[in-house]
């Protein structure tokens, strides 16, 4: 069994994109209206592999690895929210999709809810899945840093299993050998060790808080926009998805139990039935 047993019989491909000059992986799958799935920090597509298949039914879906993330080009310079916000621009534009629905997890939460304020006519609807990017907390961005720099600066794969672990309320169901091994591949290139400073920039202070989603971005985002929360999100409580809901003209929250940072691999069914009625603009 592999995690990407997930896309038997669904056609898909696994490329590479120049998005602006950085060469950029993407999964493909799927045809119809664009979906671009946007992962957390230090994280990678396969992120989305429990979601795919069934959005690949009616959409175009792309997944891709971000700005220094996973086998994507890593550039020498901090990855601040612009850059990301641009690099995503470059890939829609690179490979031809005028206006896209935007799924982001976490950082790419962050991203995305940027980019629906700086673009919002390449935005179709908005996902924002344990968002990040409203507030910052100390506790959490050292957590972050801390857990993710010792699983790259070691060898022992228990680290990396460790830092998979903090995103999940159960890791023991959710965080299998194969995504471990995944993520531990990928945190052990020798690009990503050298990109690692960059990467995790925004969890210094100097560089978070110049970069946060205010409250006036917030109110300036016109796109459809639903926030998924989960109960038990280590990296923040529900209050804080409640002010975004709050902040968000119009927009829908709903808070998943027994779920920690990670809804769409955790409750995968519940979130992808969710997530396609309301990309479709059903209820």
């Amino acid at each position: 069994m592999t995690i990407w047993t997930d896309l038997t019989g669904v056609p898909f491909s696994l490329d590479y994109v120049d998005a602006g000059g950085v060469r950029t992986r993407t999964l493909r799958a799927g045809e119809g209206e664009a979906v671009i799935f946007l992962h957390g920090t230090s994280g990678h597509l396969e992120a989305f592999i429990r979601n795919i298949p069934a959005h690949a039914r009616q959409f175009a879906c792309h997944a891709i690895d971000m700005l220094g993330h996973g086998y994507t080009d890593g550039p020498d310079y901090p990855y601040r929210i612009p850059r990301y916000v641009a690099h995503l621009l470059a890939y829609l534009d690179a490979v031809g999709v005028d206006r896209a629905h935007l799924v982001g997890e976490s950082l790419g939460g962050w991203v995305a809810g940027r980019f629906a304020v700086e673009h919002p006519d390449r935005v179709g609807r908005l996902t924002l899945v344990a968002p990040g990017g409203t507030v910052a907390n100390p506790a959490v961005m050292e957590r972050i840093k801390n857990s993710t720099r010792a699983a790259v600066n070691s060898d022992d794969i228990a680290l990396t299993r460790k830092r998979l672990e903090l995103l999940m309320y159960d890791p023991a169901h959710d965080v299998s050998d194969e995504l471990v091994e995944v993520r531990h591949a990928i945190y052990h290139r020798p690009e990503f060790k050298a990109a690692l400073d960059n990467l995790l920039c925004l969890q210094e202070m100097e560089n978070r808080q110049p970069d946060l989603l205010t409250v006036e971005q917030m109110g300036r985002i016109t796109a459809p926009t639903l926030v998924i929360w989960g109960a038990q999100n280590p990296f923040g409580e529900i209050p804080e998805a409640e002010r975004m809901q709050t902040s968000i003209p119009g927009s829908r929250l709903e808070i998943f139990g027994e779920c920690g940072h990670w809804p769409q691999h955790e409750h995968a069914d519940r979130f992808n039935e969710l997530n396609i009625a309301f990309l479709t603009g059903q209820r």
